[in-house]
């Protein structure tokens, strides 16, 4: 098999190639085994899955490997969406969950996320350690045998539905009674774990609505379950071509993510989302906090800190990190360009459901479009564009990468470099206020390049620069 590593959001493979049974038990054992080494051995774990091939039959093998361990299981009766597993987690004081996800890869993609008990994506120490034993327990010729062996103790497993706590506590945080006469809203939860939420809290609460991609495929209708414009074209037209509707609200997968439509059929970037519910929460509902960024998301959200006289944590990518935050409650928001956003006193995890029903009151409320409310943003704190590009490199250009951004250039596109950010990738602050951001994948020959200006023309001009930077 080949070597178990875990990402920015859990251990991910192609189905049948590296995602198989073998390899479950084998991570599904490694996990066993770094509980049990823990003080929270006694708690317990959760078992989730999303709508993808197998998800089930996964599940029930992890619950088998973890019963014959001897750890009291909890296995969602259905699919799940990742938050709602986050808050079970917190609810149920267990040592943590096992969740059956690859969020909003394509549909040949399946993957193990492991949350331990603070709710939140492991942190470095902990993946490493689930990896460790993993990849030794791989090297056992008696490992499959041992599994094999292994039944489950039905003392040990329970069935459970998180779903119902779940929205009740989504209940709780938003203000469902402004939504009311606002206008039909659009849900396409992309054949994914958040089928039947969206659509459920809004139709308890009158909101009128239609739905998009509301049934379980595996295939989630030929295209990666994201909830990007790229690949929802058939949503952003429903929207668009429905006088009556105000609002489309989209999540992935695993319901992690978000994407938002605008009445007149605009996508929204995550990006934009982001600042315009940090300056909701502090100027509107009255929160109090910083607000967390990774280094790749726009500083759209440092100049309305800046409005407000709050402190920004600038994080690496991956959700963990402000997780971790949350969950020391020192910030009011926090979230990545990559749609994933959660608020204080909720699960530090992304919670795309959240984020939705959040944009949804926030619309209502201040009576105005998307559009209209970002237009206003920028009239009190400037204007803001950003871009990320996948660029390829060849095998030579591969090599040499690591060693071409120790010697970053004095100027990209004719602004003399301010600052050089390392906690992620190298991020180059310019004198005129852009930015440029190169960020190499450790999986693959590709760099991703992310830029950010006041106008178009000098987007394109820095992303120009970068680009030429990566392949001379």
């Amino acid at each position: 098999m080949q070597r178990i590593s875990f990402g920015t959001s859990g251990w991910r493979g192609i189905l049948c190639e590296d995602f198989t049974f073998e390899n479950i038990r084998v991570v599904t054992q490694a996990i066993a085994d770094h509980v049990r080494a823990s003080d929270d051995r006694d708690k317990g774990l959760i078992v989730g899955y999303d709508t993808r091939f197998m998800g089930e039959k996964f599940a029930k093998e992890a619950a088998r490997i973890l019963t014959g361990a001897g750890i009291k299981t909890y296995i969602c009766k259905r699919d799940t969406p990742t938050p709602a597993i986050a808050f079970e987690i917190l609810r149920r004081k267990t040592a943590g969950a096992i969740n059956f996800t690859a969020s909003h890869n394509p549909s040949e993609y399946n993957g193990i996320k492991f949350s331990p008990a603070w709710g939140g994506p492991a942190l470095p120490e902990t993946t490493r350690d689930i990896e460790r034993r993993a990849n030794e327990m791989a090297g056992q010729i008696s490992c499959r045998d041992k599994f094999l062996e292994n039944s489950i103790q039905s003392a040990l497993l329970e069935e459970i539905d998180p779903r119902e706590a779940y929205l009740k506590e989504l209940e709780e945080k938003i203000d469902f009674a402004s939504m009311a006469g606002c206008g039909v809203v659009a849900v396409n939860p992309l054949y994914g774990a958040g089928c039947g939420y969206l659509d459920e809290l809004l139709e308890r609460h009158n909101v009128k609505t239609r739905l998009l991609h509301v049934n379980r495929d595996p295939y989630f209708g030929g295209f990666p379950p994201e909830p990007s414009e790229k690949y929802m074209q058939d949503f952003i037209n429903l929207v668009k071509n429905d006088a009556d509707v105000k609002l489309g609200l989209a999540t992935d997968g695993d319901a992690d993510r978000f994407g938002i439509v605008d009445e007149d059929g605009s996508f929204i970037e995550p990006n934009y989302i982001l600042a315009l519910l940090l300056d909701y929460l502090i100027r509107v509902r009255g929160m109090k906090g910083g607000v967390a960024r990774s280094v790749a998301t726009s500083h759209l959200v440092d100049a309305v800190a800046a409005k407000h006289g709050i402190e920004v944590f600038e994080t690496p990518v991956g959700f963990k990190y402000i997780g971790e935050l949350i969950s020391r409650d020192s910030i009011v928001i926090g979230g990545e360009e990559s749609a994933g956003l959660t608020i204080r006193g909720h699960v530090p995890e992304k919670d795309g459901i959240l984020a939705c029903f959040l944009v949804a009151e926030m619309v209502a409320r201040e009576r105005m479009s998307v559009r209209k409310l970002l237009d206003r943003l920028y009239s009190e704190v400037g204007r803001f564009l950003t871009r990320r590009e996948n660029i390829t490199l060849s095998p030579m250009r591969d090599a040499g990468f690591s060693e071409k951004v120790q010697a970053i250039p004095s100027t990209f596109a004719g602004s003399r470099v301010k600052d050089v950010i390392t906690i992620d990738g190298t991020k180059c602050i310019l004198e005129d206020g852009r930015w440029l951001l190169f960020r190499k994948s450790g999986t693959e020959p590709v760099v991703r390049l992310y830029g950010e200006a006041s106008s178009e023309i000098g987007l394109q001009d820095i992303m120009a620069a970068g680009r030429e930077f990566i392949l001379k």
